[in-house]
């Protein structure tokens, strides 16, 4: 796949085309687009940098269900942001590309990381978790609106086993898995990486299954997903990695009590102290 020509970004109708100036839209119109799952794990297996793997994720046209309601939704709107341009094509992971924590979410939200382009920005879930961080010392600022409003993340990235929103945020297996060759890049291409919180149990399974792709050892039976869990793994060369399990920061986790801001620190906290 990496010999053959570029596809144009004329294949795109989302509304932000590759090179259009987006904060933080590493993709070019040379990009390289993954149109099938094939494409997805040569694509993938051809990155070389942080940076070339998050163009090639923003770029994905691999799962037609998933670019039609992105593409819809970037268009129809919400009626609160029809005022704003939505990103409307997949997310890839932000953040310290150094990292030592991951945090594995689900995918994007819709009129969330959908409209804005970067991973748990503009939406109630983006609040609770940016807020932790900042209150960690891992984030510059508690909040965040839009790709361009000056957040960072130290020694934080963040990314998703699916990286398009998907229809009532449920994710058919067979695009999980077409989609599943993007982290276990993202893994390989975070090497000092030591510990990672995965929110929900997909996050969970998703990771331990992505871990077990590049080589560390997973317990038999696979370790349970539950709030605070914890599992640690080693591949051949001796590296270790903490994984620690989080109720997802959804509404329907903490406007319910579910989750609570002691709970969400707490396993951040632990994480971050590895």
């Amino acid at each position: 796949m990496g010999a053959d020509p570029p596809v144009s970004s004329s294949a795109f109708s989302s509304p932000v085309l590759p090179g259009s100036g987006w904060p933080g839209d590493a993709a070019t119109a040379g990009t390289p687009i993954a149109a099938d799952g094939e494409d997805v794990m040569a694509i993938a297996a051809d990155a070389v940098t942080i940076t070339d793997l998050a163009a090639a994720i923003s770029v994905c046209r691999a799962c037609p269900r998933l670019v039609a309601w992105r593409e819809e939704v970037a268009i129809t709107k919400r009626a609160a942001f029809a005022d704003q341009a939505y990103w409307g094509r997949p997310v890839p992971g932000f953040g310290d590309p150094r990292a030592h924590l991951l945090i594995v979410g689900l995918a994007p939200a819709a009129n969330g990381a959908n409209r804005t382009g970067r991973m748990f920005t503009g939406d109630r879930s983006g609040d609770w978790l940016y807020a932790a961080l900042h209150r960690l010392g891992a984030a510059n600022q508690p909040a965040s609106v839009d790709a361009g409003d000056g957040l960072r993340l130290s020694g934080v990235r963040i990314t998703a086993p699916v990286h398009c929103a998907p229809p009532a945020n449920s994710p058919t297996g067979a695009e999980r898995h077409t989609c599943a060759p993007w982290l276990d890049r993202e893994l390989a291409l975070l090497p000092d990486v030591r510990a990672i919180v995965a929110l929900g149990g997909i996050g969970w399974d998703a990771t331990l299954s992505a871990l077990a792709r590049n080589g560390f050892a997973i317990p038999r039976p696979k370790p349970k997903f539950g709030h605070g869990a914890r599992v640690d793994v080693a591949n051949p060369g001796g590296r270790v990695l903490a994984v620690f399990g989080c109720y997802h920061v959804s509404q329907q986790n903490t406007f319910t009590g579910r989750l609570t801001e002691p709970m969400l620190d707490d396993v951040l906290g632990r994480a971050l102290a590895i």
